[in-house]
């Protein structure tokens, strides 16, 4: 069963996921990164100093009355909040990864596209005179025996 497994684990398409996976989870982590640390913070310093990942609302106060400055200092009093900020860093992190999949699957399936035009070179060409097909590389016509132009 150990010798099953191995082979199973081994098999190209499973090293293939993983190594996926990982490379996945460590460009989820720099998206996040370039959200949280480069994209928000110039956004919210054009809307007025707002620090996305403080904006929240609280719906019930903790054991320390509010107002909260910081999210943090909310979940410390034991407050229930809607942390939005944190959601809008989420989507945009989101789109961010979405865009760069689109980017790369945009770019496999032109790849794709140009080998199907290359290995649908024609075999075949028309006679001029009978219409029918003939070998790309016949002088004459099998069908009106016609001289084909090169």
């Amino acid at each position: 069963m150990l010798k099953d497994f191995k082979e199973f684990a081994m098999r190209g398409n499973v090293v293939d996921m993983a190594v996926g996976i990982i490379i996945g989870g460590a460009f989820g982590t720099i998206v996040k990164s370039l959200v949280a640390d480069v994209i928000m913070p110039p956004i919210g310093l054009l809307m007025g100093g707002v620090d996305f990942s403080d904006l929240f609302i609280t719906l019930k106060e903790g054991a320390q009355a509010g107002p909260y400055a910081t999210l943090e200092m909310a979940q410390e009093a034991g407050a229930v909040t809607i942390s939005y900020g944190l959601f809008l860093n989420s989507v945009v992190s989101f789109l961010i990864v979405a865009f760069a999949v689109f980017l790369l699957i945009r770019s496999i399936n032109k790849l794709q596209a140009e080998e199907e035009k290359e290995e649908e070179a024609p075999t075949t060409k028309e006679c001029g005179y009978c219409l029918s097909e003939v070998p790309l590389k016949a002088t004459r016509c099998p069908n009106c025996t016609s001289e084909l132009a090169g």
